[in-house]
Formats: structure tokens, C-alpha cells, sequence
């Protein structure tokens, strides 16, 4: 019998939808700098998002992002997240 890999699944820290950890991007605050996470492997405390264009206006409108999850979006790494939107 074949084993049946198990999909990861994590939520979107915006509109809590699980989702399959592919189809998010992960932002992490490791040792007082916010990077995307490409590889899923960094450490530090991490936030997912969904890869849709809603999810990271609604990240950079909300104002208590920052209190909630501990960092705040800077401009550079919205720029960064919807480059990884349109690829």
C-alpha cells in the first residue's frame, strides 16, 4: 500500500482561511528583522498570508498589525510580497 503524505496546512493570519502551506507566504520577525520567508525554514516568530492581493492591502491598511503580530510591514517588504504575487 502506498502512504498518503499529509499537506500542511496553516492560516492566514487576515481572513483565517486554512490553506495548504504552499499557497502562503510566510513573514518572519528573526531577531529584530522582517524578512519573507521564501523557504519556510527560517527561525523566529512567523505570520502566513495568503498570496492573493486582499490579504497584503488589508496587512498594510490594518493599523494594529503591528501590536497583534509584533512587527510592522515596511514598504520594502510589501514591495517584496506582491512580486511574489505576480510570478
Amino acid at each position: 500500500m502506498a502512504t498518503v503524505k499529509k499537506i500542511p496546512e496553516r492560516m492566514c493570519v487576515l481572513c483565517k482561511q486554512m490553506k495548504p502551506k504552499t499557497q502562503l507566504i510566510r513573514i518572519v520577525n528573526a531577531q529584530g528583522n522582517v524578512v519573507v520567508d521564501k523557504t519556510g525554514k527560517i527561525n523566529g516568530r512567523g505570520v502566513y498570508l495568503c498570496k492573493c492581493k486582499d490579504c497584503i492591502t488589508k496587512a498594510v491598511k490594518k493599523k494594529n498589525f503591528a501590536k497583534q503580530h509584533g512587527f510592522d510591514l515596511t514598504e520594502q517588504i510589501v514591495a517584496e510580497l506582491e512580486s511574489l504575487i505576480e510570478q
